[in-house]
Order: structure tokens, then C-alpha cells, then sequence
């Protein structure tokens, strides 16, 4: 039936159900139950389609989210998922993990006026996940073949996006990836009661149902030389990620029991996927997890699901500073983490292996280069925590890619991304990059919109046209 807009006056916001947290503690699967048909249309009727788009201009795909949500309230769901994914190559991904409280919800025109924002989020899963349900979602057509061959070197959000829009215009697309599966950190990094594993599977297998070729274990300058992927193929997109942990830099941070966070989160997700993987488990022990971003709240949450004696996130700042998603801290919350604001590591205590950290309490002072208020470090608060294990999750850098690559003259910035013009391109003619090795670790929509426009951007290389920067 379908339904008027600008329905918030009378309908209340409502998210989808979740699981109660003594269940979803016990396993991986995703924590949130569908949307009915029903309530996804209300929901979406809720939308006050405004003059000026707010969600869509601080969605980095520029989604067309008034036009999908008034097409789901009157029932057109085959034109919904027409629209949504003609801007998102993977819409069923970022409805599960984009921090839509950052971006499209949290700048929703009913979140400032206090109506509770519009549920894009829930709704563009509900849109995907209906058109598969439907047969509506088929592997992309190439039409006529242009001859031209274009190899990828990551099979991460970036390289995937790009792979799927230069096969739609009819080039040969190789993908390469030093992992055993494709998907980079959807498959790897991102915990499966955020993004289930055949999520990203099913949508693999539509890639290379429209012909993208995949290659795993290659490690480029080890398995095949960077010079030879260069021969091979017309154009090369490097899309690698960041893979580097930020060091903790204290002292016993080389103890046994304290690991790189994505060391853990990928032997879960191996786990997970049926893997046979070496032990980081964190059942029984006293767990505290360093940082306070979104990879820090995955470790927290897997712990518990490990289950962990205790578990207790260490931020230097408070929570209103916290970078993090602040629907994951509640979830977090919820779960049974503890969370230890303003304070910051100082060492982790122990002889053959962590025995505790020793932490000191912060207060925030005058503001750094970025705006934020500094932590200062508060003389003589120095306290304890209990810890067998100790996850380090301060984020990541880039690997020195011109050494992995063999390719010194690959031009990085002083961050050791990779450098790229307007058009993406590198320093190298026919090489490009996209997604985090060359804007630094970012979110899995920022990757894909890098993508996309780096294909377009290879497309008009390969095509013989004159490239946008030197117009």
C-alpha cells in the first residue's frame, strides 16, 4: 500500500529489533533482526524529503537516499534497489556497516530537529536484501568487450567496487590478493555480528559470474613482480589497504599475550569462516583492549563473545571525544564491556608474558592542530588493571609499498601513502590508486566511492581519452 510522506509527525523513529545481549553473547551472527516489509515502508514514510538533502550531500556516494526511502513507503522495491545501487556498488554492506550516526542519519534534517532521524541504515539493508530475496540482483553486463585488461592488486572494498564498474564497461579485470579469500577486511577485519561472512560472499560470486578474475595468494613482489603485473595488463589499480598496527610504544609491549588488534580479529573471522587457526582466545582472561575507534569496539565485543573473564577498553579521552561509533559503544555496553575513560597506558606489567597494564588518569587540555582538546596526563594517578591479554587497537599505518612492490620509484607522501593526482593516477603511467593506501585508514565507504572513481578515471585512460587533471 503505498503510504504519503513526511509521516514523522505521528510515527515515532523505531530501529530494527536486536537481540537480547545474553544471546547474541554467545555466538558471531549479526545482532539486529530484518526489518518486516511493514515496518521498513513506515519507517522509510517517516522521510521529509527535503529541499536540500542533508543525508545524501554527507553520504561520500552521494546516495539518492530521499528517492529510495519514498519508493520503499510506496512499495516500488525493485525501483528502490534500482536507485540505491546505482550510486553503491555493495548497498547491502554499508546499510550493516557504515557509522550511519556519523554520516547520513546523524545529519538527517529530523535528527537536529529532534523527530529522531529517518532509519536509512536498516532500510537500504532491507532494500538489498529484499532484491536478492526477489532474483532482482544479477551479475553486471559487460556488453561489448573493449579489448582492454586492467589488473587490481587488493580484493578489499576499493578493488572490488572498481573491479565491478570496469567490467560493466567491458574491460578484462584481474583482481589480485595475497589472502587465501577476496574481500580484504570485510572478510578478515570486520567481526561477523557486524557483517556476516556470506554477505560478502554472495557478493564475490557475483563478480565472477560477470567475468572479473580472481587470483588469491599472490603477493605482489614475491609471487609475481610488480614490473611484470605492469606488462601484463593495460593499467594497474593499487587498492592494498592498510594493514600496519600503529606500535603502542610503552614499555612490555613485546610481552607475550599482547597482540596487534587485526592479528585477533583475523584469526576469529578464520574461525568463523571454518579455518583451522593458531589460538587467540580470550576465554577465561583478563582482557584490555587499547583504543577507542570502531576496530577497538570489534575487539572488545569479540572478546566477550570468546568469553572473556573480564573485558575493559582503555581510552585516553572521554566519550564524547571517542572516535568510535557511539552505537557501538552502546552495543558494547550492553554486552558487558567496561569501559575505562581518560586514562592512558603507561606499560604493560609482567616478566614472561602481560600480566596487567599500568595506566595513568587524563584530563583534556587546550586543543591540538585538529581542534581536539589534548590529554595531559594527571601526576600521580597511576593505577592498575588486571590483564592476561592485551589487544592493541590504535589504528594503522601503510607498509612501505615501493620496497614490498620493488618499485622505489612509486612516489609515497611522508605517511607512506601512496601519492595520486586528481585523476588517482600514481607517479607510474597506467598505475593508480584508491581506497586507504593512499587516503590513510578511512571507512569501507570512502573505499568504495575511491573505487568507482578510479575506474572511471583507468576507463579513460585505457579508452585513449585525455584524463580530467590535464584538461
Amino acid at each position: 500500500m503505498p503510504r504519503k510522506m513526511l509521516q514523522f509527525t505521528h510515527l515515532h523513529q523505531r530501529q530494527p529489533d536486536k537481540r537480547g545481549a545474553a544471546e547474541r553473547r554467545k555466538d558471531f551472527g549479526e545482532i539486529s533482526t530484518a526489518f518486516e516489509t511493514e515496518r521498513a515502508a513506515e519507517q522509510a514514510s517517516r522521510c521529509e524529503q527535503c529541499g536540500i538533502p542533508f543525508c545524501s550531500i554527507h553520504c561520500p556516494l552521494g546516495n539518492n537516499v530521499p528517492d529510495w526511502l519514498m519508493l520503499v513507503a510506496q512499495d516500488r522495491m525493485e525501483e528502490a534497489y534500482a536507485v540505491s545501487s546505482s550510486t553503491n556498488t555493495f548497498p547491502e554492506i554499508c546499510g550493516r556497516i557504515c557509522p550511519q550516526d556519523r554520516l547520513c542519519e546523524g545529519n538527517c534534517v529530523l535528527e537536529q530537529s529532534t523527530h529522531g532521524n529517518v532509519t536509512i541504515g536498516a532500510v537500504e539493508k532491507h532494500i538489498t536484501e529484499t532484491a536478492f530475496a526477489q532474483g532482482w540482483v544479477k551479475p553486471v553486463l559487460a556488453g561489448v568487450e573493449s579489448g582492454r585488461s586492467v589488473g587490481i592488486i587488493g580484493g578489499g572494498p576499493a578493488g572490488l567496487a572498481a573491479a565491478e564498474s570496469l567490467r560493466r564497461k567491458g574491460h578484462s579485470v584481474t583482481v589480485y590478493d595475497r589472502h587465501d579469500r577476496m574481500g580484504g577486511l570485510l572478510i578478515y577485519g570486520i567481526p561477523g555480528f557486524k557483517l556476516e561472512k556470506d554477505v560478502v560472499e554472495r557478493r564475490i560470486r557475483l563478480l565472477a559470474e560477470a567475468g572479473v578474475k580472481f587470483e588469491t595468494g599472490v603477493e605482489i613482489g614475491k609471487t609475481v613482480s610488480f614490473a611484470e603485473l605492469r606488462k601484463r595488463h593495460d593499467a594497474v589499480l593499487i587498492a592494498t589497504g592498510v594493514y600496519k598496527a600503529k606500535p603502542l610504544g610503552i614499555p612490555g609491549s613485546d610481552l607475550p599475550g599482547v597482540h596487534a588488534a587485526l592479528d585477533y580479529l583475523i584469526a576469529q573471522n578464520r574461525r568463523d569462516l571454518g579455518d583451522t587457526v593458531e589460538s587467540l582466545d580470550a576465554k577465561g582472561k583478563n582482557v584490555v583492549v587499547i583504543g577507542g575507534g570502531d576496530t577497538a569496539m570489534d575487539c572488545v565485543r569479540t572478546a566477550i563473545r570468546q568469553g572473556a573473564k573480564s573485558v575493559k577498553c582503555l581510552y585516553r579521552r572521554d566519550r564524547a571525544n571517542m572516535p568510535g561509533s557511539k552505537r557501538e559503544v552502546a552495543h558494547a555496553e550492553e554486552e558487558g564491556v567496561e569501559f575505562v575513560w581518560m586514562a592512558a597506558p603507561e606499560m604493560v606489567n609482567g616478566k614472561a608474558k602481560a600480566e596487567g597494564v599500568k595506566a595513568v588518569r587524563m584530563h583534556l587540555g587546550m586543543p591540538d592542530a585538529s581542534g581536539r582538546q589534548s590529554p595531559v596526563a594527571i601526576e600521580g594517578s597511576g593505577f592498575q588493571l588486571p590483564a592476561d591479554m592485551v589487544i592493541a587497537a590504535l589504528g594503522f599505518d601503510p607498509e612501505d609499498v615501493p620496497a614490498l612492490f620493488g618499485a622505489p620509484e612509486l612516489k609515497v607522501s611522508k605517511w607512506g601513502t601512496v601519492e595520486t593526482d586528481g585523476d588517482l593516477m600514481a607517479s607510474l603511467p597506467g598505475v593508480f590508486g584508491a581506497g586507504d593506501i593512499v587516503r590513510g585508514a578511512s571507512l569501507v565507504v570512502w573505499a568504495i566511492k575511491d573505487g568507482r572513481d578510479a575506474a572511471e578515471s583507468i576507463h579513460r585512460y585505457v579508452s585513449g581519452v585525455a584524463m580530467k587533471a590535464a584538461e
